[in-house]
């Protein structure tokens, strides 16, 4: 099973569509609220190349992007490969 982690904010639609969308397809998940954890914001920036918005998601450690990417890849079929892994 894919090992998927999100930072997120728990105000951001868009990190509520992501879950939702993960949780749809069965997939487990370590959520970071960064509302709860500010430290790790720059753990955050770190791993995702400076992006400082969130929903930021992470597929076996492979940064995926944020929702918009997530959906992107769920239409394409990669999303369901990638979990299936």
């Amino acid at each position: 099973m894919a090992i998927i982690e999100l930072y997120t904010s728990p105000l951001c639609g868009y990190c509520h569509a992501a879950k939702r969308l993960l949780d749809a397809k069965g997939a487990t998940f370590l959520e970071v609220d960064l509302s709860k954890s500010p430290e790790r914001r720059s753990e955050m920036q770190a791993r995702s190349n400076g992006r400082h918005t969130v929903p930021q998601i992470f597929i076996d450690d492979l940064h995926i992007g944020g929702c918009d990417e997530l959906y992107a890849m769920d239409r394409s079929g990669k999303l369901a490969a990638m979990l299936a892994s």
